[in-house]
Parts: structure tokens; C-alpha cells; sequence
């Protein structure tokens, strides 16, 4: 960036998210495709008119030859900091994060990709086998189809609780529209993948108390999110993703 003065928020491989003023401002790599820049403003212009609370998104521009989105600054520490720096106060956060997934559930915003379509598609482009990239295109499709707002990278990271006590919801780059148990079972795996299984456990649990959700049907999702999980081609995950894909072939 030319602009020495903008406070960078966070790094990623592929973006970086700065502070202006009271905006963020999201500037991406020159590689990083035209189309899904757009498709997430899109996507942050969909879900903000479903009246969660979101970021309000300002201008998609180009700045210094790199795409960028501006959005609300919004002030706070994410749902992820609290539950470090309180460990006493986890059951607590825990509670309103599963709330929170639940008021998104609540929505719908019908223009929205579907979740099944996606999923299908991921798994044709996965590295396992026809037998089965098979056996997962017909547990998919053997699920029912709902149109659910699904966040698609649903954790406490992408919650900012404001000084007020406020809570705003972050990212929606992933989001789609289908099964809340889908989205259940990434929340549950990307909890897992960061070695936090005694959280991802007492989430999963609490998401099915409050919900009146089996547990054995979002578990019944979780084969085809690690196989969509490992298109991302991330080397450390891969060990771990394929043995909860490879369940598939012992139900």
C-alpha cells in the first residue's frame, strides 16, 4: 500500500485487511481471481440486507493495480481473544456463539448459492478415488435440502463483540444457502483442525441441545466437509481429513 498510515489488522496469503479511519479496507493480491472479489461483496451485500448484523459493505475499488473491499470498521476483540484471555467464561462464550449460529440459521436470503451444489462440485475436484468421490456425491444428495443461511467459516474468529457488548459476524466469502447441520459439521472440523477437540465436543453437543438436532446426523455430514475441506490443499491437513473421509467406507 502507498499509504503508510493504514493499521494492518490481519495478514492472510492472499490479502491483507487494514484499518482506515473507521473503515476496513481489504486489499488482495493481484492473483487472487476478479470474480470471487466480487462474489464476496456480493455476498456481504445479500447478507447485510437480512438485517444480521454485519459490516455494512461501502465500495469495491482498485487500489495501487489490487482490488480491494471497503467495509465498516467495526471496534472490538473477536469471540476467539475473549475465550482465551476468560477460559473461566468458555460454557458462557460458547452459549452465544451457538445463539449467534442459530440467528443465522434463522434467515434466508434466496439469491445465495446452494450449499449442495458447491459441495458436489469440491468433491469432483478432489484428489480421492471414483469410489469414493462417489460414495460422498450420494450421501449428499440423499440429504435434505433446506435454505438455511450457511456461513461457511463459522468460528470465534469471525465474531467481533464491540465494547458495548454487541456482537457483529464476520467474513462471508463462504457463505451459501442449505443444511445448518452442513454448516454444523465444518464448525465442528475447524475447531478440530486447530487441535481444539475438547471445544469442537462441547459445541457439537451444545449445537444439538439447542437446535433438537441428532448428533448422529450432522456427524453423517462430516465425511463430505473434510472432502471439501482438503480441495484447499493445505499438506498438514490432509492426514487428518482423509481418515474422517474414509469413515464413509465403514457405515
Amino acid at each position: 500500500m502507498s499509504n503508510l498510515n493504514y493499521e494492518i489488522l490481519a495478514q492472510r496469503s492472499n490479502k491483507v485487511i487494514y484499518k482506515d479511519g473507521d473503515t476496513t479496507l481489504k486489499v488482495f493480491d493481484n492473483n487472487f481471481s476478479k470474480a470471487e472479489i466480487l462474489n464476496e461483496a456480493l455476498n456481504q451485500a445479500r447478507i447485510e440486507e437480512t438485517g444480521l448484523r454485519v459490516p455494512k459493505l461501502l465500495e469495491v475499488s482498485v487500489i495501487d493495480g489490487k482490488w480491494a473491499i471497503r467495509l465498516e470498521y467495526v471496534p472490538g476483540k473477536t469471540l476467539a481473544q475473549l475465550m482465551e484471555e476468560n477460559p473461566d467464561k468458555l460454557d458462557e462464550y460458547l452459549d452465544l456463539f451457538v445463539d449467534i449460529q442459530k440467528e443465522i440459521f434463522s434467515k434466508e436470503a434466496p439469491l445465495l448459492n446452494k450449499i449442495k451444489d458447491k459441495f458436489n462440485r469440491k468433491i469432483s475436484m478432489s484428489r480421492f478415488d471414483a469410489t469414493t468421490r462417489y460414495e460422498l456425491h450420494t450421501r449428499l444428495d440423499s440429504m435434505k435440502d433446506h435454505k438455511k443461511i450457511c456461513h461457511g467459516d463459522f468460528t470465534p474468529s469471525n465474531i467481533i463483540i464491540t465494547p458495548g457488548g454487541d456482537y457483529y459476524i464476520l467474513d462471508w466469502s463462504h457463505v451459501t444457502q442449505g443444511n445448518a447441520a452442513a454448516d454444523a459439521a465444518r464448525t465442528y472440523m475447524l475447531f478440530c483442525l486447530k487441535g481444539m477437540d475438547e471445544i469442537a465436543e462441547k459445541y457439537l453437543n451444545l449445537f444439538c441441545k439447542k437446535t433438537d438436532t441428532a448428533k448422529q446426523y450432522v456427524q453423517r455430514w462430516m465425511p463430505i466437509v473434510a472432502c471439501t475441506q482438503s480441495v484447499k490443499g493445505k499438506e498438514s491437513e490432509q492426514e487428518f481429513l482423509e481418515r474422517w473421509v474414509n469413515v464413509v467406507e465403514y457405515e
